[in-house]
């Protein structure tokens, strides 16, 4: 019983001083980190567990974490719960620290995840936002939430990539494009030397930088022309909607204005058809020289009777043609008196051959045309 409690006492004492490390307590001397780090890796059961499983990958683990605490004594080893983007949780070894840039710019909090492969798969990089300089809204390999996606980061190949040579390349790499917005820090990719000066990997990253900006400033330009056209459509929809309503008014006005012409049409014929009735000229003109067959009498006594009825009417005018040229001067007396004799003689004698044609009557018809 004795030998049990003094193992369950050394085993609580165990617990809580991985706790403690935990916490994120600054690890002192590398002897420190050492033995933390040796540690942590050896523990293959219990909740503090770490997800690494094969030996050789524990000693490159072990060897890249060294490697980076002598070279960047900045950063400091813990471990912790990782959670996967599908949900998966893992407990991963990671380094914490600030990379100083410069004097003239804030440091930036970094924390480095091993991934449970690892160094087969690369490390999870964050930089970690703070309220007092946040994260720039378009930088190139920072994204808002901290995720960082270096080209090293993606063409990472085991084993000419580790931890020490991620940490060079991303100070280089913000020191060109430091993530964090403030006045003494600048938001576009500053030039490199001289391209025959420059490595492969310092061309990339200029590049994949240039490009996310170029692309950046290129979206930009196209949602504000998308905006536009956007803006161009609603007055163009309005322009069509109006131009539809003339449309439609100068359709509905032709067919009023059809309708008219119809009318006046009909009126048109109507009128030509009256005219073609009625007009004299166009009936003389179809007539000509037969006007005087307009009325066919029934007989030869008949047309003796016309002939009669014509000749009296011509002596009467005759007789007021003369009244009138007596009242002007133009006929003397004498050859008034004469004349009417005669035309009085041949009246007498058409009267006289009316009587015998068709008896007194036709007297009396005579005296009251006269009397108009």
């Amino acid at each position: 019983m004795v030998f049990f409690f003094f193992f369950f006492f050394f085993f609580l004492l165990a617990i809580c001083q991985l706790s403690i490390l935990i916490k994120n307590q600054p690890l002192m001397g590398s002897s420190t980190s050492v033995q933390f780090v040796e540690t942590a890796l050896s523990r293959t059961t219990g909740p503090f567990a770490l997800s690494y499983t094969d030996p050789n990958q524990k000693w490159l683990i072990r060897k890249h974490l060294l490697s980076l605490l002598q070279e960047y004594p900045a950063f400091s080893p813990s471990f912790g719960t990782f959670t996967h983007n599908d949900g998966t949780a893992v407990n991963l070894f990671y380094a914490s620290g600030e990379l100083h840039i410069s004097n003239g710019r804030p440091p930036i909090p970094l924390i480095i995840w091993l991934h449970e492969n690892y160094p087969f798969m690369p490390p999870m990089v964050f930089v970690s936002p703070n309220s007092t300089y946040p994260i720039h809204p378009r930088h190139p390999f920072v994204d808002p939430c901290g995720a960082t996606a270096s080209p090293y980061l993606q063409t990472w190949i085991h084993p000419g990539c580790n931890l020490s040579k991620l940490v060079h390349n991303l100070i280089r790499l913000f020191s060109q494009d430091h993530p964090f917005l403030s006045s003494s820090s600048s938001s576009s990719v500053r030039g490199f030397s001289h391209p025959s000066l420059a490595s492969k990997r310092e061309a990339l990253d200029h590049l994949v930088g240039s490009l996310h900006y170029d692309i950046g400033a290129l979206t930009a330009k196209t949602m504000e022309e998308i905006e536009r056209l956007s803006k161009f459509k609603v007055e163009m929809v309005k322009r069509v909607d109006s131009t539809r309503r003339i449309i439609d008014g100068l359709d509905h006005e032709k067919l009023i204005l059809k309708g008219r012409v119809s009318e006046l049409v009909e009126e048109a014929d109507m009128v030509l058809n009256w005219l073609k009735v009625n007009d004299r000229e166009i009936w003389v003109a179809k007539i000509g020289d037969e006007i005087e067959n307009a009325f066919e009498a029934v007989g030869d006594d008949s047309n003796e009777v016309l002939d009669c009825l014509a000749a009296d009417k011509a002596i009467e005018d005759s007789i007021y043609a003369l009244d009138k040229a007596v009242e002007q001067g133009v006929v003397s007396s004498s050859d008034y008196i004469r004349q009417v004799r005669v035309l009085a003689r041949e009246q007498f004698k058409n009267n006289a051959t009316l009587l015998k044609l068709r008896g007194p009557t036709m007297l009396h018809c005579l005296d009251d045309s006269k009397l108009f």
